[in-house]
């Protein structure tokens, strides 16, 4: 397996990259996030990588941050999402939005993505729900309203819950102290906030 590839970007396009490797020309299926997040061609980058074997063909697929991969592997483990589907879903949603509605059952949400129908994103729903970490989604939806940094409410969700709280519970609690315009600036304050307003 190829975990990663770092090289000199020599040319880049909204669906591929080609890195050059010590004269070795790497060809990667990009998503458009990553694509936007490429540096100019002639300089140095580093793509976290999949690699698909196949009977024809290896087909190398490229992700700037882990997080996007670990996405994507996740997505091609439900029944009828196979790579150019799941590069599609990363094109039409970020990996946060995608997380919230996979936890939500927004199946507008994911329907609305280009090569994804209503049975498809049920299934992403029914197969993936379990699988999503519910502190995650929720820090991931309050972050994409402008309120507060990501792993910061994530981990003041999870610091609850290792504190003996239901998951629902502690996300109400966090969520009241946001309501309430508290410091979201760092996890140990936010945690005696939401477990001073209980």
């Amino acid at each position: 397996m190829i975990a990663f590839v770092r090289g000199v970007l020599f040319e880049k396009k909204p669906t591929e990259a080609l890195i050059d490797v010590h004269g070795v020309g790497y060809k990667v299926m990009i998503s458009l996030n990553t694509y936007d997040r490429l540096p100019a061609c002639g300089v140095e980058c580093r793509l976290h990588t999949y690699l698909i074997i196949r009977e024809d063909e290896h087909i190398l697929h490229g992700f700037y941050d882990s997080n996007e991969k670990e996405t994507f592997e996740l997505l091609i483990t439900v029944n009828g999402i196979g790579p150019k589907v799941a590069l599609s879903i990363l094109n039409g949603l970020s990996v946060s939005d995608l997380r919230v509605a996979i936890a939500d059952g927004n199946v507008k949400r994911l329907s609305s993505v280009h090569g994804v129908g209503k049975k498809t994103a049920e299934r992403l729903i029914v197969e993936l729900r379990d699988k999503i970490d519910p502190a995650e989604a929720f820090a991931a939806r309050v972050a994409g309203d402008g309120v507060g940094d990501t792993a910061i409410l994530r981990d003041t969700v999870m610091a609850l819950t290792q504190l003996g709280y239901q998951q629902e519970q502690a996300r109400k609690m966090v969520q009241k102290v946001l309501d309430a315009g508290g410091d979201t600036s760092n996890t140990e304050v936010l945690l005696k906030r939401a477990l001073a307003g209980k």
